[in-house]
């Protein structure tokens, strides 16, 4: 059982709405977030589309029985706060238990200590993981509404838009066809070893030595693979056999051993479906170290993986001197003149040119004056459909231009905007410091959550500074003679 959030019923506890927002300029992002939810939670108009959404993800269909859950304006908060300070969930539940002016937001903090209420790191953890990517897109939309108008944007105001795209990280180390098939190999035992201390089975009581060994033989081959000296080449592949041949053993007595494995009840049958992946994984790149450097081979870029617990880590080469190569997903995303993240894109083995129909698609809801990109994004078709819905495209050629296309790009708005497209860069440069550098979850759909939430994150810091600007703005009342 659920509530939205009930703070009229818990006695002396301290009113969200009277939070004192800190407003040095030293004070970091969290007062500033702090703000912004602040307004959102007194405001019946952004409160009931925040809970409508909340509801809708979270809340059973039977809410009137069970257990109290976490109320949905705690899950809320602490999403928020989590990837506005980039901080761990050891961290957040450490501020959700002691620090005054997040606890006084989430409605928790009484004086005197009077009721104290805690959140241990688990249900923060459970709570936290309950939204998904589109959920936090739907909450993201009410948040840039939000933002619209606290920046005074009249309805039939057109935006200016910026779009551009960077790499987001996954929290895998860097791959090589050796270190893939150690990964494969130990996950390979640890499997078995869980089996093993489960039902006792015979046959891997060397477990520790099959583990040793295979590092050992996968650290020789990687010193072996960066030293020089005479006569290297044959001694990275006769160091490459005895791998080989290893992984081979263990691969022959994994087939042997499955079928005597017991199956009694439902997670044995999960360990089981895991050591299939995981064999399959080490047959595959047996294959790929065996085809690479003894038989001299080039492996295609497709036959890759770059890890085998993100599987949807991807090589991304945007041709810069530092970082040269970078690993996980590139994520586009488009400003407004406000500097609030309008709409964000996580690319799946896409081009920044091959996902402009998709952008153009989700920002026809918007009146737009201006869109600006830089040279990723051209297409001749990108540049004839963007001019059907935007007054003023700032899309430079990639390659030579002709002599029409040259006098468009030397026109003073055209190299105005141009220069000011830069300020996007800005915008993600300052979402990295929300958590968006590297990726800590797990998985491909906590990967789409966390992505989501560090823009809902970023967004809601900007409209509380604005909201902060505003209020110090605001003349102060004389008192009475």
């Amino acid at each position: 059982m659920r509530k939205r959030f009930e703070q009229q019923l818990k006695i002396g506890y301290l009113l969200i709405e009277d939070t004192k927002i800190p407003t040095s300029k030293r004070s970091g992002a969290l007062p500033e977030l702090c703000a912004a939810l602040k307004e959102i939670f007194v405001t019946p108009k952004w409160n009931e589309k925040v809970f409508e959404i909340l509801e809708k993800k979270i809340l059973p269909k039977n809410n009137k029985t069970g257990r109290p859950g976490m109320e949905l304006w705690h899950i809320f908060v602490l999403s928020q706060v989590r990837l506005c300070q980039n901080i761990s969930y050891d961290e957040l539940c450490d501020l959700a238990n002691h620090h005054s002016l997040v606890r006084q937001i989430m409605g928790v903090e009484s004086k005197d200590g009077f009721h104290i209420q805690q959140f241990k790191y688990q249900t923060i953890v459970d709570n936290v993981s309950l939204l998904d990517d589109e959920t936090v897109k739907k909450l993201n939309d009410v948040i840039v509404e939000f933002g619209h108008e606290v920046f005074k944007k009249k309805e039939d105001t057109a935006l200016r838009l910026k779009t551009d795209s960077f790499v987001v990280e996954t929290n895998v180390h860097f791959p090589t066809d050796y270190n893939l098939l150690w990964d494969s190999a130990r996950k390979c035992l640890d499997m078995v070893s869980k089996i093993q201390q489960k039902h006792n089975i015979s046959g891997w009581r060397k477990m520790h030595n099959w583990r040793k060994d295979l590092k050992n033989k996968m650290r020789a081959l990687g010193r072996s693979s960066v030293s020089g000296g005479k006569g290297k080449e044959q001694r990275v592949k006769e160091i490459a056999r005895s791998y080989l041949n290893k992984s081979k053993a263990l691969l022959k007595k994994l087939n042997e051993s499955k079928l005597r494995f017991p199956q009694v009840d439902i997670e044995d049958l999960m360990t089981m479906l895991d050591l299939e992946h995981y064999m399959k994984l080490l047959e595959k790149h047996i294959d790929l170290l065996e085809r690479r450097v003894i038989k001299g081979e080039k492996i295609p870029h497709k036959e890759k993986t770059f890890s085998i617990f993100e599987d949807h880590t991807e090589w991304i080469t945007k041709g810069k001197m530092r970082p040269n190569v970078e690993l996980g997903k590139k994520v586009s995303i488009t400003t407004d003149q406000y500097n609030l993240i309008v709409d964000y894109y996580i690319m799946d083995h896409e081009s920044d040119s091959e996902i402009v129909p998709k952008l153009e698609q989700r920002m026809s809801k918007y009146i737009k004056r201006s869109w600006s990109f830089d040279k990723g994004y051209w297409h001749k078709d990108n540049k004839a459909l963007l001019l059907q819905q935007v007054e003023i495209l700032v899309l430079p050629k990639k390659g030579k231009c002709n002599k029409t296309e040259v006098q468009e790009e030397q026109k003073s708005l055209f190299k105005k905007l141009r220069h000011n497209h830069s300020a996007v860069e800005s915008n993600i440069n300052e979402l990295e410091h929300r958590g968006l550098d590297r990726c800590p979850d797990k998985g491909y759909k906590n990967f789409k959550r966390y992505i989501g939430l560090a823009v809902s994150a970023y967004n809601l810091k900007k409209i509380g500074l604005q909201l902060i600007q505003q209020a110090k703005k605001k003349p102060k009342c004389r008192m009475a003679a």
